[in-house]
């Protein structure tokens, strides 16, 4: 289980804070059932532990990992050699300031070895919710855990930061991390650890020396980090993804209730969002909540790994709209009413098209907003101001206008007209004319705006031009 050396890995090592007569140690009959240990000063009795060092190390995943842990002591004590290690989730301290406060799940690995031997029994117990330890789990027998103890000396050489260790001296134990944590989906994550010793193989024995707990990073849990982002790379706010467990081709969304998992996020102002306490494993992301004016971004796989952040970026293409402008025209040669109006110019975001024989021009690839429509109006028409349409609807140009799912404006061109009024007089100088007209509303219509003296009798012929159509009445004033 496991193929490393110690002396090949950067274990969290943690010293015991004192050893000898300055030690510390658990006391008043503290047992591993009591929550919160009482801490004493005082020596470790000669014939049991007293610890010097304490190591952790993760190898691998939860998927195909291990968790090494060992033990040092000063010396090899008499009688059987008892030693616990404590996994906790919390690393908020207890009311004795030091022990770690147990969480329902919390872990206890523990290492008994028969004086004498050489191959201890590793086993796990579990803090349940009544506050005691659990019944124990046997890794040993299961061929989930294994250990060892140094039947000789190690050297000074051999032993590396340890130092020299005499003879059982030096214990250690390797444990699936997939027995321990667990592969049922439930996630696990171990933030403290530590050591201490029993005073016998009795589980309910008094506990003695201790190594302070230190933190760890354990655990068969990753996360998910997500960057949702538009095709203009501007962040998204309020897009929902969720984690599908990967059963190909059960993919999302037509795996199935029964893949779905309970693990959404959604994006912040700044595009993020972030699914913490993923169970390690394969899954697909899946964008169930799509921002307005956007489209879904395709799925994405990912394995997730214990204790990593996988990120992943998300882009919504935005949606786009269209613009059908429809030109009629009023036309004598065409019969009453309004008609189609081809080979008009007009131009919508820098873009310029002419209306075909329908009176059609359409305009797409439009983001969603307000979009300016203007006309370039033909010679001999009144034409329309610039019309401000609103785009707010997935549309795109359709070969038939009939299935255009867009918005539609329309534009009118009314034609115009001059009317030219004359007066001649059949005597040279004989008479001479005041011209003036009216236009359908009954207002001025002046033919020659630069004309200053209307009442003057010299007007000879006068052209009233860009006149819609209506009724105008024209006078003319003959000086006798």
């Amino acid at each position: 289980m496991g193929d490393l050396d110690w002396n090949n890995v950067n274990e969290i090592r943690t010293p015991d804070n004192a050893i000898g007569s300055t030690d510390t140690s658990f006391g008043e009959g503290a047992k591993e059932n009591t929550a919160v240990p009482s801490v004493v000063d005082g020596g470790i009795p000669p014939n049991k532990s007293d610890l010097r060092f304490f190591g952790v190390h993760q190898e691998g995943t939860t998927l195909d990992g291990s968790l090494h842990l060992y033990w040092t002591r000063v010396q090899e004590p008499s009688g059987t050699t008892t030693m616990d290690f404590e996994l906790n989730q919390s690393r908020t301290k207890s009311s004795n300031g030091v022990t770690p406060m147990r969480t329902p799940g919390d872990l206890l690995v523990t290492y008994d070895l028969d004086k004498g031997g050489t191959r201890p029994t590793i086993k796990l117990r579990r803090w349940t919710t009544d506050g005691v330890w659990g019944a124990a789990e046997d890794l040993s027998a299961t061929g989930d855990a294994t250990g060892s103890i140094n039947s000789s000396p190690v050297s000074a050489a051999e032993g590396g930061p340890l130092g020299p260790l005499s003879t059982r001296t030096f214990g250690e134990a390797s444990v699936r991390l997939d027995a321990i944590l667990g592969s049922d989906g439930t996630c696990t994550r171990l933030g403290s650890a530590y050591l201490k010793s029993r005073a016998s193989d009795s589980f309910t024995s008094a506990l003695k020396d201790f190594i302070p707990p230190t933190n760890v990073s354990i655990s068969n849990c990753g996360s998910v980090r997500i960057l949702k982002t538009d095709d203009r790379d501007m962040e998204l706010a309020g897009a929902e993804f969720t984690l599908y467990q990967n059963l190909a081709p059960l993919a999302p969304p037509l795996g199935g209730e029964d893949i779905v998992t309970e693990l959404t996020c959604t994006t912040d102002a700044s595009g993020v969002c972030t699914i913490p306490n993923v169970p390690a494993g394969d899954y697909i992301v899946h964008e169930t909540v799509v921002p307005a004016g956007h489209n879904r971004a395709p799925d994405q796989a990912v394995t997730v790994t214990a204790d990593e952040t996988e990120e992943l970026t998300f882009v919504d293409p935005r949606q786009r709209g269209a613009i059908l402008v429809h030109k009629v025209r009023k036309h004598a040669g065409d019969g009453p009413g309004d008609h189609n109006f081809a080979g008009v110019s007009f131009t919508v975001g820098g873009v310029t098209k002419q209306t075909d024989a329908s009176g059609n021009a359409c305009f797409d690839n439009l983001e969603f907003g307000s979009h300016t429509v203007h006309e370039t109006t033909p010679a001999g028409y009144r034409g329309e101001a610039d019309k401000s349409v609103l785009v707010n609807n997935e549309a795109s140009c359709t070969p038939d206008p009939a299935d255009f799912r867009g918005e539609r404006v329309e534009f009118k061109n009314i034609p115009l007209s001059n009317i030219t009024v004359s007066f001649e007089s059949q005597v040279q100088d004989g008479t001479a004319s005041v011209i003036s007209c009216t236009g359908p509303n009954g207002a001025t219509v002046n033919p020659n705006p630069a004309d200053t003296t209307p009442a003057v009798y010299d007007d000879t012929s006068e052209t009233i031009e860009d006149l819609v159509p209506g009724t105008y009445t024209c006078t003319v004033v003959v000086d006798p």
